[in-house]
């Protein structure tokens, strides 16, 4: 070997020995778009530690900044703001999206549906985790399941309920598919972001609300202006969150930090999964004890009129033209079925058997 070969094969050998550590040491900004006022207990909260975990997994080679409702885009504006690249990632619920995909909003939720513990299995042991990727990967987006509130409560009404003709002409603000149901009942359904819900509640613009449950609806004051809390009743088993992220930038990540970013999420939803079950409770003490909310349980006979206009929108959903979105609709159908027959058998008479002596 030459002197001109040798220093050219020492000066690759340093390019190559310099090149490594700026590639492992590369930092990455990203910014994170919400549906939801900031801090908002439960949704909101979640959102900020999904993006601190992204860093902290990451060894700061992420950064994530997240910026709440309204602040850069608004409240339903983040999937758009995600999709197109304007943003990195955004943190809110797919069942937002039923005007885009009725598939990626029973995600989210769908009334009588599946609970949070099946849809995670649905998703993960199923076969649907594949199908959600390859929906969203129409919009250039990939997504995570990152928490999920539990059976959500029916909502707080100005009046008493007592049959299933209190929904007509009612006022309602309700996201979701929840939404197409309640307007078979002849309810005048609203969709707004959940920072408006209090001033129209107030204003006399809508009459009854709901959101989640008792940890994030305390502090949005729902309970000043319509006394009447009604319990789950089926119409909200559960509803996921979702962190989803522009499609390039996820993919052009390595294999490490794509790692990182999928356990943030997974984990995340663990844990908001076990801390609205936490602090669901307490909140709604606080709730009926401080602020004078009222508890009641949904008429059975309003139930009954909920479940079947429930499977009449599922019965439109499932002619869904589309050949990916009918699948998942399908899917959904087919293990929501065997987990409520399940159900049936196990989880029932476990909690009918819990509830016949409290313990004191």
């Amino acid at each position: 070997m030459n002197r001109r070969t040798a220093f050219r094969a020492g000066a690759a050998a340093a390019a190559t020995a310099l090149a490594a550590p700026a590639i492992a040491q590369a930092r990455i900004e990203w910014r994170m778009v919400t549906a939801w006022p900031r801090n908002l207990p439960g949704p909101g909260t979640q959102a900020q530690r999904v993006a601190d975990r992204i860093t902290q997994l990451t060894g700061g080679r992420i950064t994530v900044r997240l910026f709440a409702a309204g602040e850069i885009v608004p409240p339903f504006g983040v999937f758009d703001a995600v999709s197109q690249g304007t943003v990195d990632l955004y943190h809110a619920t797919p069942h937002f999206w039923f005007s885009r995909s009725r598939a990626a909003a029973i995600i989210g939720s769908f009334p009588f549906g599946l609970t949070n513990n099946e849809l995670i299995a649905w998703l993960r042991y199923a076969g649907a985790q594949e199908r959600y990727d390859e929906l969203y990967a129409r919009f250039n987006m990939k997504p995570f399941i990152c928490g999920n509130s539990g059976p959500q409560w029916t909502g707080f009404f100005r009046r008493e309920l007592a049959s299933a003709d209190d929904f007509r002409g009612l006022r309602f603000r309700a996201g979701g598919l929840i939404g197409a149901v309640y307007q078979r009942l002849g309810a005048a359904v609203q969709q707004m972001p959940v920072g408006e819900v209090f001033q129209a509640l107030q204003a006399g613009t809508i009459d009854a609300a709901e959101f989640a449950g008792p940890w994030s609806d305390g502090p949005l004051g729902f309970g000043q202006v319509a006394r009447f809390y009604y319990q789950p009743c089926g119409q909200e088993p559960s509803a996921s969150l979702e962190t989803v992220i522009h499609k390039p930038r996820f993919d052009a990540l390595p294999d490490d930090l794509k790692l990182a970013v999928r356990f943030a999420c997974e984990s995340m939803n663990e844990e908001a999964i076990a801390e609205w079950d936490h602090r669901n409770p307490l909140a709604l003490r606080e709730m009926v004890e401080r602020q004078g909310v009222q508890v009641r349980a949904v008429p059975e006979p309003i139930v009954k009129a909920m479940a079947e206009a429930a499977w009449a929108v599922m019965r439109e959903l499932r002619e869904d033209q589309d050949p990916l979105n009918r699948a998942i609709i399908e899917s959904y159908i087919e293990y929501r079925n065997r987990a409520v027959a399940f159900a049936g058998l196990a989880y029932t008479p476990t909690n009918a058997g819990r509830a016949l002596l409290p313990w004191a």
